[in-house]
């Protein structure tokens, strides 16, 4: 059974299932969900707790034990399986099959696990959790999404703000969901119920950004030029490795080149979209990108990050100097400007 997570307090009003699966990379979220399932799990009687964690010295029979096992006092018992890898292995695909296969009445289970890649969702495994236990898939608050989450979160407490303010608090939190749900806690903290100002946002609300290098592709593909400067400049505070971004860019650079280059041929844009792995979201960001920038510029683009990428290694590149990372902003700003 899929279950959306902003439906879950309604489906543990109802009671609670013997087998819950959490899957995301949206730690406070998913952490929130089991909260809620724990608090429920108590409330029904599962006094007792134990917890597995999948490591590399993991014994599968440890799972199979626990549930087989028996309180000494006759309690009921919450079983937490956390498979961090989001990868069970080929022994721990069986024990988790015999195991939904067995599961005891006497036992309320809870799994957690990361967002699974579209390989691992197709996993025999994967499809038998899904079909025995409530399966709560939580995607990631994406940035354009964050905005109105942040308003959702301060209507919990009595509070709200405007665009401004809500815009400001997402790009001081982007990528961190859990600190953006702090800022909005000391929110609560600071000031009364009611409508906040945006001086009262502004004096709060610390920079505890925590940038994505794959991030920085959408704001230079979607053009938002200012997002891709605050990007930059926080990817190169936070020390991250220079040839990574340089790649990531570059990479999304030759896959723009390639699909342009398609179309130039006629050849359709939904089979150059496939051929380049290009779905979802990403689709969404591609094709506004497509018809801003000219093939030309594609072209200039990708010599200039092989300039860069001399220069990154130390070598003489004859139109640039200075500091590689200026370098890097300019080619991103060439695709992002480009009309």
């Amino acid at each position: 059974m899929q279950l959306r997570a902003d439906s879950l307090d309604q489906h543990l009003s109802k009671g609670l299932s013997a087998l819950y699966v959490i899957t995301s990379d949206e730690h406070l979220l998913a952490m929130e969900a089991a909260d809620k399932i724990r608090k429920a799990a108590r409330g029904q009687g599962f006094s007792e707790r134990e917890v597995l964690t999948v490591e590399r010295s993991f014994k599968w029979g440890a799972l199979l034990a626990a549930n087989q096992s028996q309180s000494l006092f006759g309690d009921r018992k919450l079983i937490e399986l956390r498979i961090p890898s989001g990868k069970p292995g080929k022994d721990g695909a069986q024990a988790l099959q015999e195991y939904i296969a067995h599961l005891s009445p006497d036992n309320l289970t809870l799994i957690s696990l990361p967002k699974l890649d579209w390989a691992t969702q197709k996993a025999a495994w994967v499809t038998a959790l899904q079909q025995a236990a409530v399966y709560i898939d939580i995607p990631l608050v994406e940035r354009t999404q964050l905005p109105v989450w942040l308003q959702q979160r301060l209507a919990m407490q009595q509070q709200s703000a405007d665009r401004q303010s809500l815009e400001f608090i997402a790009d001081r939190v982007e990528g961190n969901l859990l600190a953006a749900h702090q800022e909005i806690q000391k929110l609560a903290l600071l000031y009364p119920s009611g409508k906040l100002s945006f001086e009262q946002v502004h004096d709060a609300v610390l920079n505890v950004a925590r940038y994505d290098v794959f991030k920085l592709n959408e704001a230079m593909l979607s053009g938002d030029v200012s997002r891709l400067v605050r990007m930059l400049e926080g990817l190169k505070g936070e020390g991250e490795a220079l040839p990574l971004v340089l790649w990531a860019v570059a990479e999304e650079i030759r896959t723009l080149l390639r699909i342009k280059s398609g179309l130039v041929q006629g050849k359709p844009l939904p089979v150059l979209l496939k051929e380049n792995r290009i779905w979802g979201p990403r689709e969404r960001l591609v094709e506004p990108a497509l018809r801003r920038v000219q093939l030309a510029v594609l072209r200039e683009a990708l010599q200039e990050a092989a300039q860069i990428d001399k220069m990154v290694k130390g070598l003489r590149a004859k139109a640039f100097a200075g500091d590689p990372w200026d370098a890097l902003l300019q080619l991103g700003l060439k695709v992002a400007r480009a009309r």
